[in-house]
Order: C-alpha cells, then sequence, then structure tokens
C-alpha cells in the first residue's frame, strides 16, 4: 500500500531506423527484477527452443541472387521437325516437293529460325531459310511464343505452312513442365522423287567356292595366243583378215587384236575387241529385253568362254564373228599338254594371196617449186623436204663462182647485153644478174633467181643439172629456153678448182688456164713436148670484136687520140713497147684494163714478160 510509482519500463526501440522489442530492465515501479524472472507462457516458448538457447539464434540464410531471363535461360533451345510442300510446275518428273526442315525456338528472346538439312545431288539451295528474328504471328503485332508450338499442328509463317510433326525430349519435358499436354508424334514425310532416285543398297553375296585370287596368283602374267583368220569374202568387198586372239589365264579374259602390217591401206587400231570375259551361252531373254546392252553380268550369262573353247583347226564364234584358229604359239602347245593332255597341234596352212605390185607412175614435172620438192609428194601423203648435203654446205657456205655470159639472141640488142652468172657450189645453185649499164635503155637487176637449173633433155627420173665442170669458155647454156655463151670467168673460179682439181675434169681446168695465161700454158706444154700453136687469126679476129663492142659503152674514148699516143713512143716503128710504158699510157687514156675481155686481149699481144705487141691491141680501136 505504500507503493506509489507504478510506470513500466519501455520495450520498444529504434535503430537505424527499425524497431525491435527488448526485455525490460526495471519492473513496473522501478522494482528490481529478479534473476529468470520469465513468465509461463515465456517459460513453455523456451522449452522448445532449446538449441537457441545454448547455441544462440541461428543466422537467416540469404536471399537468393537475382538471375535475368537470357542468362537463366540461355543456351535452351526448343526443336521441332516440320516439313513443307512446294509445287513444281516446269517438271515433267514431279508436280510437287516434299522438303523437311528443323524449327528452332529460342526461350531466351523468343526468337526462331528454321534450317533445312542437306540433301546430296538435290539441286536446291539449302540451309538455313529463315534467319533468327522474332517472328510475327499476325498484322496486330503480336508475335509467336512457345506456348503456340505443338506437335501434329500446322505452322504458317510468311505464307509458307509447316507441318510439325516431331520434337525433341527436352522440348517435350519443357513443354510438360509448363503444364502444356504435348500431342502425339507423326511420321515424317519424305519426298517421293528423291526417294526414288535413291541408289539401292549394296547386297552382299555370298563369295563362290572358286578363289580368284589364288587363280591370278597361280596364272598371273600367262597368256594363250592363237594366230586365227576372219573370213569376209562373202560379203562385198570382203577379204580374208588375220587376228591374234590372247586368252588371259588370270581372270579368264579374252582380247583380239588385228595383225596391222605398215602400208596396208587401214587405219592403225590394231585392237579388235579390247580385253574383256566374253559370254558363250546366255539366259533365254524376254522380248522386252534390249539386245544390246552396256555390261552383261552374270545373271544374263549361263557359260562365259574357258580355255577349253579353243583349239587348232576349228572356228570359233565371239560376239558374232567367226574366227578360225589355224595355229599358236608353244607356250599355249605346252599348257594344253600339262592341262588337258592334248597333243595334236598340226597347223593349218594359209592360202596367201599375192598381191599384184603396182608400179608408181611420176606425173611429169609441173614447173612449180624446185624438182625435188615436188617429187616428195608423190612418194608420202605428208612430203618431207629432200636431204641436203650438210657436209658440202659448211665447206662452201661462201663460195661464190661468178662467169659473164652474154645472151645468144637474134635481136642485135640483146647480144650486147652481158650478164653475171653465179654458182654456188653449196648448193649447185644458179643466179643470173645483168649489171646496169647507163644510156642503154635496159633496166639491170637480178634475171634469175637462186634455182637448180637442169641440162636441156634431162627427164624427171633421172634430173642432171648444170655443174662447173659444164662451164668453159665459149660453152652454150640453155637457162629456161634462153641461151647464154659463156665469154669469161672470174679468177677465183681458177683458184678454187685448182684447190680442188680432184672435183673437176682436167680439160675444164686447163680450158681455164689457157683462158687467164695463155703465155704460161703455151710454156707448160712446150717444155712437156706438147705441141702448141698460138692464138690463130680467127681468135684473135673474134676477141677483137667483142673487145669493140664492150668499148663503145666507154664514151669518153677517141680512138684517133688512142692511136696518136700509143704511135709517138715507137719511133723505130716496131709495134712493140715495153708493158710497163703500155700499162702507163692506158691509165692515161682511161682505157678500162682490168674487165676480162681487155685482159685477154693484153694476154693474147703480149711478147714475152716485158713486151707487148701494141699494134695487134690499137686493132680495138679502129679510126
Amino acid at each position: 500500500p505504500q507503493k506509489t510509482s507504478f510506470h513500466r519500463s519501455q520495450t520498444l526501440s529504434y535503430k537505424n531506423g527499425f524497431a525491435f522489442p527488448r526485455l525490460p530492465a526495471a519492473g513496473t515501479g522501478g522494482e528490481k527484477l529478479p534473476l529468470n524472472h520469465l513468465s509461463p507462457a515465456e517459460l513453455d516458448d523456451f522449452s522448445s527452443q532449446r538449441p537457441t538457447l545454448t547455441y544462440g539464434p541461428a543466422k537467416a540464410a540469404p536471399p537468393p541472387a537475382f538471375l535475368p531471363a537470357h542468362v537463366a535461360l540461355d543456351k535452351k533451345i526448343l526443336r521441332f521437325d516440320a516439313y513443307f510442300q512446294e509445287d513444281v510446275p516446269l517438271s515433267p518428273a514431279e508436280h510437287s516437293r516434299v522438303r523437311q526442315v528443323r524449327i528452332y525456338y529460342y526461350l531466351e528472346d523468343d526468337s526462331m529460325s528454321i534450317m533445312e538439312p542437306a540433301v546430296k545431288n538435290s539441286g536446291l539451295l539449302q540451309g538455313k531459310l529463315l534467319r533468327r528474328h522474332r517472328v510475327p504471328k499476325n498484322d496486330h503485332g503480336d508475335h509467336y511464343h512457345w506456348k503456340d508450338l505443338n506437335r501434329a499442328m500446322n505452322l504458317t509463317m510468311y505464307g509458307r505452312t509447316y507441318r510439325i510433326v516431331n520434337c525433341d525430349p527436352f522440348t517435350e519435358e519443357f513443354l510438360e513442365s509448363q503444364g502444356i499436354e504435348v500431342n502425339p508424334p507423326e511420321e515424317m514425310v519424305f519426298d517421293p522423287y528423291t526417294e526414288l532416285r535413291r541408289m539401292p543398297p549394296r547386297k552382299h553375296l555370298t563369295p563362290s567356292a572358286f578363289d580368284q585370287l589364288k587363280q591370278f596368283l597361280t596364272y598371273d602374267k600367262q597368256v594363250l595366243r592363237f594366230y586365227a583368220t576372219w573370213d569376209d569374202t562373202i560379203n562385198m568387198f570382203g577379204e580374208s583378215q588375220p587376228y591374234i586372239i590372247h586368252y588371259y589365264l588370270a581372270d579368264g579374259s579374252v582380247e583380239v587384236r588385228e595383225v596391222y602390217k605398215p602400208n596396208d591401206g587401214r587405219d592403225p587400231f590394231p585392237v579388235l575387241i579390247k580385253r574383256q570375259r566374253l559370254p558363250k551361252t546366255l539366259v533365254d531373254k524376254k522380248k522386252t529385253f534390249p539386245s544390246c546392252v552396256l555390261e552383261i553380268s552374270d545373271q544374263e550369262v549361263l557359260e562365259w568362254f574357258t580355255a577349253k573353247d579353243f583349239a587348232v583347226g576349228k572356228p570359233t564364234t565371239l560376239l558374232g564373228r567367226t574366227f578360225f584358229i589355224y595355229d599358236c604359239d608353244k607356250f599355249t602347245r605346252n599348257f594344253y599338254r600339262d592341262k588337258f593332255g592334248i597333243t595334236d597341234f598340226q597347223p593349218v596352212e594359209r592360202k596367201k594371196e599375192e598381191v599384184e605390185e603396182v608400179p608408181q607412175v611420176i606425173p611429169p614435172y609441173n614447173g612449180f617449186g624446185f624438182l625435188e620438192d615436188s617429187l616428195q609428194n608423190c612418194f608420202s601423203l605428208f612430203p618431207k623436204p629432200p636431204r641436203k648435203d650438210v657436209i658440202k654446205m659448211l665447206e662452201n657456205h661462201h663460195e661464190v663462182l661468178r662467169y659473164q655470159v652474154a645472151l645468144e639472141s637474134p635481136n642485135p640488142e640483146d647480144r650486147r647485153r652481158r650478164f653475171i652468172l653465179s654458182y654456188f657450189p653449196s648448193d649447185d645453185m644458179i643466179s643470173i644478174n645483168e649489171p646496169p649499164v647507163r644510156n642503154s635503155g635496159i633496166i639491170g637487176g637480178k634475171y634469175l633467181g637462186k634455182s637448180r637449173v637442169a641440162k636441156p633433155g634431162s627427164t624427171t627420173e633421172n634430173a642432171t643439172y648444170y655443174q662447173p665442170s659444164d662451164f668453159t669458155i665459149g660453152a652454150t647454156l640453155e637457162v629456161f629456153g634462153h641461151r647464154f655463151v659463156i665469154t669469161d670467168a672470174d679468177e677465183h673460179v681458177l683458184n678454187y678448182m685448182e684447190s680442188h682439181k680432184e672435183r673437176f675434169p682436167a680439160a675444164t681446168l686447163q680450158a681455164l688456164r689457157g683462158h687467164f695465161h695463155p703465155g704460161q700454158v703455151g710454156k707448160e706444154t712446150t717444155s712437156s713436148d706438147i705441141p702448141t700453136l698460138g692464138p690463130s687469126k680467127e681468135e684473135l679476129d673474134e676477141l677483137l670484136v667483142q673487145v669493140q663492142e664492150e668499148l663503145k659503152l666507154h664514151k669518153h674514148l677517141d680512138n684517133k687520140k688512142v692511136q696518136e699516143v700509143f704511135l709517138q713512143p715507137d719511133k723505130d716503128g716496131s709495134g712493140t713497147m715495153d708493158k710497163a710504158t703500155f700499162v702507163e699510157l692506158c691509165n692515161s687514156l682511161g682505157v678500162p684494163t682490168n674487165t676480162v675481155l681487155l685482159k685477154k686481149l693484153i694476154d693474147l699481144c703480149s711478147c714475152g714478160e716485158d713486151k707487148i705487141n701494141y699494134s695487134d691491141f690499137l686493132r680495138a680501136f679502129p679510126l
């Protein structure tokens, strides 16, 4: 009754903005509370919390971490198997085509894509048919969701309808976990045209008891050879042709080869039947079976040709052609003797037809090209160039023999013309050129190109050509209908012939020596006791006429002045003078002493080594 304070201690407190209860520190009115002074209700609560009282309150588990959808559903894809059908308007083999696809739904962003597996030799652009994106469902802006997908349903995207027939186990489990009833699967539809073109599976047959490997190892590189003929004379233009039949013991194949001979008029294709197994007896085929097939298998053949089917002296029919075997080689005889005990190998004699030899008629030369080149067209279908003497060409590569010739013509203007005939010893060709002469009225130059000139009377079979032995001073040459007379030659011609005496006749060499050195030739013949005569009057007169014709071309010469100049030094009137004085007078007057005709005239007028008879020389300069 003496208690006057009845207030209670505060048991509600705030910390960091959070309210939490706490035990009273004192009783009512500030009285001290006894230790562990708890109410019965609190003791009942503590009786069920002994671990808490012993170890303290348990720590609360932390809340789960927040995961966004693109992380939680990453790489989680729903896969559906589907197909669609498209029309094929321009193909007679198919009217529609079935194409199988796979529809992928990506849960992380609700996007979809369609892939078509590649089919070999389909001829279509396969692979990705629809790129990954959110596919619109209708015109109101809605998109397809995984709740819209199920088995055994049609799905229309961008005007193309896909039939979903099945899905993978993950997709089925996911849909069932979300409370969606999954429809039963359907069978996938295949394209009938693709199945028709698909190759049938290989059938493995049980091998026979015959060991082909043993046959190959035993008889490898062992071949039976038979000599046969095929007689086709019963047909028009037919003939009997020889063949060789090879039978290969390693695999039982047969080969027929034609005996090819050079120049027999046949194309060079010696293989008549390539190496293969030849059927002997075929299965009775139906009327609808084609008579010609690419390959014959064991199903169409009852019996193949073997070594027993070939014998000497008997005919054998191979692929409809009958061959008569008349002989075989030594190895074949030994094989039949050891294998089959056959010893009768008497060869059958063949009747050899005598071929009449047709003489080759060479047509006349037509004048085009060289004779040797044109003649090669008569010997071969593909003419080859005639062989050349290479050694002769190398030895006489730079050699040219030049002669001066005059044209033999009834026209007096042509008789005055002079030509240079060049002979090439390397290939026996001749060229003729005319030196240009001023005020002559004739254009000089090439008269005849390099060519081989045949002698008159030569034929195509026995053609003879002009040689250096035919080129003597005064000789007449007939060149393609034109006659030329050799009037002079180059000194190199004499040097060339003297260095090759064995190639030329002695008469030609002696004639050239007499032309260039008449005095020396006279001495040589006198010392050898051979009677010689000096130049005759006719020869000198003929030479003077030629020199006069040549000097007419030199208009600067005055015959009267020449006579006076040569007569002044000869005071005693002997008609001779020193050769040195003679040369000085000729040079002062401009007489061309270096020409061939004047050289020959000076040699004929010489009296010994130092004197010259100028009176005969002056006859070339008439007044």
